[in-house]
């Protein structure tokens, strides 16, 4: 019988980190391709979205100011707080398929995905964020590009 696995003691095996790695380039590429034809004020990511931006601006208040949804700020959303708070938010949304998978999300609305102005989330941070710039309008330069 093999010993039960634990996420916090268990080694990273470097073929299993590039295959996430993979999924969530191709996940970010896929993204930008339907900015790049179709506003983000258009676009509807899950069948859920408006009971995710309902739950983003009542656990994050700020986030009805869009200037705030148009630029991330890495160091409070992963400060002991941050974490807590967005931990909270994320197990909300449990029965999303992939909620927890991690994926790259922009820091500023105003730039594409590059290895400086990308981070890495979850896949339901990503979501949160990126419907509240899509309902803003925040993404609607890409397409128009």
């Amino acid at each position: 019988m093999s010993a039960p696995f634990s996420a916090e003691t268990a080694d990273n095996l470097e073929d299993i980190e590039k295959q996430f790695a993979v999924k969530a380039v191709m996940q970010a590429e896929t993204y930008w391709g339907l900015l790049e034809k179709i506003p983000g004020s258009k676009l509807k990511l899950t069948q859920h979205d408006d009971e995710i931006f309902e739950t983003l601006l009542t656990d994050f208040p700020e986030f009805k100011d869009p200037a705030v949804a148009a630029r991330v700020d890495e160091s409070q959303m992963k400060s002991v707080a941050g974490k807590a708070k967005w931990r909270t938010f994320c197990e909300k949304f449990d029965e999303i398929e992939d909620y927890n998978f991690g994926t790259l999300l922009r820091v500023n609305a105003n730039d594409e995905y590059s290895q400086d102005g990308t981070i890495f989330v979850v896949r339901i941070q990503f979501y949160a964020i990126e419907i509240a710039r899509n309902r803003y309008g925040l993404n609607d330069w890409a397409a128009k590009k």
